[in-house]
């Protein structure tokens, strides 16, 4: 054999090595110089104030550098927080406008802080504007309902729905209850009879809502789902770590420790639940499965309207159920546990709130055990957790994304734009408010959301539009349930060693937990 011979794969491996080579980096080329100075002219010709791209990193320094220095120290005991949630979209916008463009990577986003323009990107009606494309990160821990966008969205829509009717929130009370019950107890366990005692509520009700979540979706117990809420909680840190940093094309699947993690916490949790719901399917074909709790329900939902469709396989798949299921963890969990979290402090910084809730509810309940119907009566209730999702929404923004010509306000955005609602800003706006807008005012709901501001409606914690929240429903009857039930047994206010310090992480958490002093009534 010739030495041409024994060298030719070599030359033609070595010639497909540089090939790839070429492409990565005229693809990282592409990402980080040719289409953000494009979209950067497009925005400027129209007058768009903001920041300029510096390649390759945008605004993204900056923004590392005030967050660092945001959560370096703690701030006064005040609502006004949008200072240190989001320095860098508080100086952008006292600087260039509600309308202007940061650059957090080589794609810009476009700050839009007017509530006019975020119900008219929100309600969506020509599906102009699309969820923010993550490059598969956010898949990785919710590859549910918020991430779909078009014909799937709406099917998955369809057959979720039924899980968070009233009729099904009723029939899961019961698990509500238990959780609350058990957390009540595992309180009056911690303070003697005439004493108080120091808690963190933020662990705490992760660990209710987590008890919730697996009784009311998959009648297991947390015991049984806490390696699940371990793994998705781990999830949200590592990939808003992920989402921060600048991303080029291929950069996830480098053998790096934070992908290799990432990686391996999504195998775990998949076959978590894919074992749940195998265990289902077997029962439900036996006939020995309870189906009143959402998982049953989303199961039943997907089989009738797969039938009603005439269709031979199942619209949602197994991967589908799965990644719902994971959309259910994350969002049953975190959401309604950060704002009872925030409604802790803020009726322990305001306790003329805290008495005047607590009268509500033994008005309506005693010391009996709260049920639905009595949960629909706490106007009082309502209104605090209202004003608290206002102040302290547990996802402060949300991003959309053109995918193609889009005219909003007047401004003609080019396919690629990142449309960044910043709900905390609007929820904290003096114009939309009134100059108590960093207040905790619940009374400012006493005539329902849509009179609450000037601006009506500027009230956005669970979205708007077809795309809103389909568990709001869910998470704030279990809050109300859980308030009422603390309510009925204690007393609380801010332990001194509590300082205040909320912070977005994947939702807007107590950045040095919730030292809370509790007292038995």
């Amino acid at each position: 054999m010739g030495i041409g011979a024994v060298l030719q794969p070599w030359s033609l491996l070595c010639s497909a090595g540089a090939l790839v080579a070429l492409w990565w980096a005229w693809r990282v080329l592409e990402s980080t110089w040719i289409v953000p100075r494009r979209l950067g002219r497009a925005l400027q010709s129209q007058g768009l104030p903001g920041t300029a791209y510096h390649f390759p990193f945008g605004d993204l320094k900056e923004f590392a550098r005030l967050a660092a220095a945001a959560r370096a120290k703690p701030m006064p005991l005040s609502h006004d927080i949008t200072p240190r949630v989001h320095r860098l979209y508080y100086n952008i916008i006292r600087e260039h406008g509600k309308i202007s463009v940061t650059w957090l990577g080589p794609t810009p986003r476009v700050i839009v802080d007017d509530p006019k323009l975020v119900r008219e990107i929100l309600a969506n009606k020509f599906g102009h504007f699309r969820k923010r494309k993550h490059n598969g990160l956010v898949k990785r821990l919710a590859n549910g309902l918020v991430s779909h966008d078009g014909d799937k969205w709406a099917a998955h829509r369809k057959i979720i729905n039924p899980a968070f009717h009233m009729e099904k929130l009723k029939k899961m009370l019961p698990a509500f209850a238990a959780c609350a019950n058990e957390l009540v107890t595992r309180w009056e366990g911690y303070v003697e009879s005439d004493g108080s005692k120091e808690i963190d509520v933020w662990p705490e009700f992760q660990n209710l809502t987590g008890d919730v979540i697996s009784r009311s979706a998959f009648g297991s117990s947390f015991s049984e789902g806490r390696r699940i809420f371990q793994l998705q909680s781990e999830q949200a840190q590592n990939l808003v770590k992920m989402m921060n940093t600048l991303y080029l094309p291929g950069f996830r699947f480098l053998p790096t420790q934070l992908n290799r993690r990432i990686k391996a916490n999504a195998r775990e949790v998949q076959e978590l639940l894919r074992g749940i719901v195998g265990k289902r399917e077997r029962a439900m074909k036996k006939g020995h499965a309870n189906n009143d709790d959402l998982l049953g329900v989303l199961m039943e939902s997907n089989i009738a309207e797969t039938k009603q469709a005439g269709n031979s396989k199942p619209i949602m798949t197994m991967d589908d159920i799965i990644g719902e299921l994971k959309l259910f963890y994350f969002a049953g969990m975190d959401t309604t546990a950060v704002l009872l979290t925030w409604t802790m402090v803020a009726l322990s910084i305001h306790p003329e709130w805290q008495d005047r809730a607590r009268e509500e509810v033994l008005r309506v309940f005693g010391k009996n055990q709260p049920d639905l119907d009595g949960i629909n009566q706490l106007k009082t209730v309502t209104m605090i957790l209202y004003e608290v999702l206002r102040l302290y929404p547990p996802v402060v923004q949300l991003d959309r994304q053109t995918y193609k010509e889009m005219e909003l306000g007047g401004v003609t955005y080019p396919p690629g734009v990142i449309l960044s609602l910043p709900i905390v800003f609007i929820h904290h706006d003096k114009d939309v408010w009134g100059e108590d807008a960093d207040e905790f005012r619940p009374e400012r709901f006493a005539d329902g959301i849509s009179r609450a501001s000037r601006d009506s409606p500027a009230f956005f914690p669970f979205g708007w539009g077809p795309r809103i929240c389909v568990g709001q429903s869910f998470a704030l009857v279990e809050a109300k349930m859980a308030l009422s039930s603390i309510l009925q047994h204690f007393y609380f206010g801010l332990s001194p060693s509590y300082t205040h310090a909320p912070f977005p992480v994947s939702t807007l958490q107590p950045d040095h937990g919730a030292q809370i002093m509790i007292k038995r009534l």
